[in-house]
């Protein structure tokens, strides 16, 4: 048996074509923004977003929710009068 082009992919109750890529919701939380999910030929494969480790000690989640990074006052040494 041949299959007539590539499969779609099922995640939880909705489908996706092949090659299409989204974010999976997943109740009570809703919507994962920080792991993307694509369909490749019937099989659904996910990843987390891989994020640098922050080098400070209160990093912060401004520009990326996913990532966390220093703030530019982190990362900066304190200045002490001379």
């Amino acid at each position: 048996m041949q299959a007539d082009g590539p499969r779609a992919c099922r995640f939880g109750r909705r489908w996706y074509l092949n090659n299409e890529s989204w974010h999976p919701s997943v109740p009570p939380f809703g919507e994962m923004k920080c792991i993307l999910c694509w369909c490749v030929s019937g099989e659904t494969h996910c990843q987390r977003q891989e994020c640098p480790p922050a080098t400070c000690a209160s990093p912060a989640r401004r520009d990326n929710p996913c990532c966390a990074k220093c703030r530019s006052e982190c990362t900066a040494p304190p200045s002490t009068p001379h």
